[in-house]
């Protein structure tokens, strides 16, 4: 399988399946001398694990992170740092051989490409590899000790009041069924100057990654597809003395570099595509069937995304400090 990397100058490298022994991960390009400890990368990962609520996986997976090279006396020494998590709590007969395909997940798209899956959860597939993009993103934090990254559930199931959700995860779960979700998150304190105007703006960058997070399937920067119903008299952002703006309908990027403003970045999950409700199917032999998931899953796989989102916006924020200090010095 290629392509496991990610980023320019600060590159994220995963590895590991979901049933596998372990999972982990490389970041190389980390400038030396930055504070770092397990402690640090691990107050991310715990926001992002199961079995911590009934509307998330009851998976019991503690997450604990090793740091196995790149830290010396608690700083870093700028080569690559290697990170670990063992894998504690997997339940391959959740997950026969023989399963059909099931619909919304990778598992046919996998066959076609490869010749075979790892029925036992996707294998890389699986969300679980997103712990390891928390880690790394708790790492790119310290490249950008100036920026504030915060991300939340803004709406579930279609539903923006917050007071409904519970009812709305009770009833899917108790259905077998699962629920979408939009996740909001704002970066403050990125000075104006960051990305560049062709091929790496940073708005592009931000939607990559992000649309690169398992099930997400839509990205907006600032208003959007909102903005396609604007005109433009009352799209353009207005600007004051002290470059002090009116409104940030750009989400604080404009021809890929950013402002100075918030960026604001709002990603759209999907609904969890494990679900109890029996869904029609093809097996590897071409035959008709019906798939239903069984195991352990999220009612709403975008609560934990927020953690996730927030991660991928810091490798990529992380990642265009250093390339405009590289240009710009």
């Amino acid at each position: 399988m290629s392509i496991n990397s990610f980023g320019h100058l600060l590159r994220l490298t995963t590895w590991g399946e979901s049933h596998g022994p372990a999972i982990g991960a490389v970041i190389d390009g980390c400038p030396p001398r930055l504070e770092l400890d397990e402690a640090w990368i691990q107050r991310f990962l715990d926001l992002r694990r199961p079995g911590t609520s009934k509307n998330v996986s009851p998976r019991q997976e503690p997450d604990r992170v090793r740091i196995m090279s790149g830290v010396f006396e608690g700083r870093t020494t700028g080569t690559p740092i290697a990170l670990m998590i063992d894998n504690v709590d997997a339940r391959s007969t959740d997950y026969p051989a023989a399963a059909p395909y099931r619909p919304g997940h990778a598992d046919y798209a996998y066959d076609m490409k490869y010749g075979l899956r790892d029925p036992r959860g996707g294998g890389r597939a699986s969300a679980r590899e997103t712990a390891m993009r928390v880690a790394g993103g708790a790492v790119a934090r310290l490249v950008i000790p100036d920026v504030a990254i915060a991300a939340q559930v803004v709406e579930i199931g279609g539903e923006v009041d917050s007071s409904r959700w519970q009812a709305m995860l009770d009833e899917a779960r108790t259905a077998g069924d699962s629920l979408g979700a939009v996740v909001e998150c704002v970066a403050s304190g990125v000075p104006a100057g960051w990305g560049a105007p062709v091929y790496a703006k940073l708005d592009a960058d931000l939607a990559a990654a992000c649309i690169g997070i398992n099930a997400v399937k839509g990205v907006e920067i600032g208003d959007g597809f909102g903005a396609a119903r604007l005109r433009g008299s009352e799209n353009a952002d207005a600007m004051r003395k002290g470059a002090d703006f009116d409104s940030n309908h750009a989400g604080g990027i404009v021809g890929g570099i950013s402002t100075g403003q918030p960026i604001v970045v709002r990603v759209a999950f999907k609904p969890t595509s494990s679900i109890r409700i029996a869904v029609a199917s093809i097996d590897a032999a071409g035959s008709e069937v019906e798939a239903a998931t069984r195991g352990r899953h999220d009612p709403c796989v975008g609560i934990r995304g927020a953690p996730v989102v927030e991660a991928m916006v810091a490798l990529v924020l992380a990642d265009h400090k250093l390339l405009h200090r590289g240009q710009c010095g």
